[in-house]
């Protein structure tokens, strides 16, 4: 029996020790637990504490840029007010800009009608121009027409006009042809192609009988001068008539200059007729004697009669149609001025 109760004994305290040893290691994992705990918590601890101070240093970094965008803020604010003003004058100025469009569109609706009138009024101002336009059209047809005719006309009247000149030209042609035959021992009028003589050589004073020792020159020069003339055949055809003038001066009354300057003119014309040259080619019949007294006095350069050079016998030459043929050039010359 009690052996049976020192082997209980013996177990109670076996399982007592199992139980307190048991405890013990359960004590030992719960120490072991709250340990690791501890150092995880502290790590984490740590950890948590350096993302702090990041976040701390980041909060502040935060703080200044929001000061720096609350300043940034104000100064918007401020340029948004001053904008705020001038969005107030500008729409002041957009409102009266309204008004004044406003207005605009009145007149331009009262312009459109006024167009409108003027469009119809248009309208029937083309139908009129169409039917103009189709006047003028046929006008323009009629005119091309004419022009053509115009043309013709023109160049027949250009023609004409060389035709003219040519005939006009004889003149000159006539006193080149003279100077050049006679050359410069006796004197050409440029303008008329008249030969003069001094009365003093072919007469004596106040006498109307033909020196016998001026006979020979005389012959001689108006030879030349009326071969001159007959040589060319386009002045020989427009040859009209040869003139001996006869000149005085102004001492004495004018009939008696006017007979003796017809005297003297018929004296050398008589003489003239006797040569044989003159009575071959019949220039009797083209040939006038006539005194003009002292109507033709030639005056010097201050306008005073030379009655030395006035005393003279003249023999010039006239062109048919002579007259006619002067206008024609007058006119001519008008034109081309």
């Amino acid at each position: 029996m009690k052996k049976r109760l020192s082997d209980e004994n013996a177990n109670f305290w076996i399982s007592y020790a199992d139980l307190m040893a048991g405890l013990l290691f359960v004590f030992i994992l719960l120490i072991g637990a709250i340990v690791t705990k501890s150092i995880l918590l502290k790590s984490d601890l740590l950890s948590n504490k350096s993302k702090l101070k990041k976040n701390k240093t980041a909060l502040e970094l935060k703080n200044d840029e929001i000061k720096r965008l609350k300043k940034l803020l104000l100064q918007k604010n401020t340029q948004l007010a001053s904008f705020s003003k001038k969005v107030i004058i500008l729409q002041n100025v957009i409102n009266d800009v309204n008004a004044s469009l406003l207005e605009k569109e009145r007149k331009i609706k009262d312009f459109e009608g006024k167009v409108l009138v003027l469009s119809n009024e248009l309208t029937d101002i083309n139908s009129k121009v169409e039917l103009r336009d189709k006047e003028i059209v046929k006008l323009l047809n009629e005119l091309g027409e004419k022009e053509t005719r115009y043309d013709r006309l023109v160049e027949d009247l250009n023609k004409t006009k060389k035709r003219i000149k040519s005939l006009t030209g004889i003149r000159i042609k006539v006193i080149a042809e003279l100077k050049k035959a006679l050359g410069n021992k006796i004197e050409i009028d440029p303008k008329t192609g008249s030969m003069r003589f001094s009365s003093s050589i072919l007469f004596d004073k106040g006498k109307a009988k033909l020196k016998e020792s001026a006979k020979e020159e005389l012959k001689k020069v108006f030879l030349k001068y009326v071969k001159a003339l007959l040589s060319n055949q386009d002045i020989k055809d427009h040859l009209d008539k040869i003139i001996i003038e006869g000149h005085t001066d102004s001492d004495g009354g004018f009939l008696y200059n006017l007979q003796l300057s017809q005297k003297r003119a018929y004296e050398v014309m008589n003489y003239l007729l006797s040569l044989d040259f003159v009575k071959k080619h019949n220039l009797k019949k083209i040939m006038i004697a006539s005194g003009r007294s002292y109507l033709d006095p030639i005056l010097d350069k201050d306008g005073v009669e030379d009655k030395e050079k006035s005393r003279r016998i003249e023999i010039k030459f006239t062109l048919k149609n002579q007259d006619a043929m002067k206008e024609i050039e007058k006119i001519l010359d008008e034109k081309e001025q």
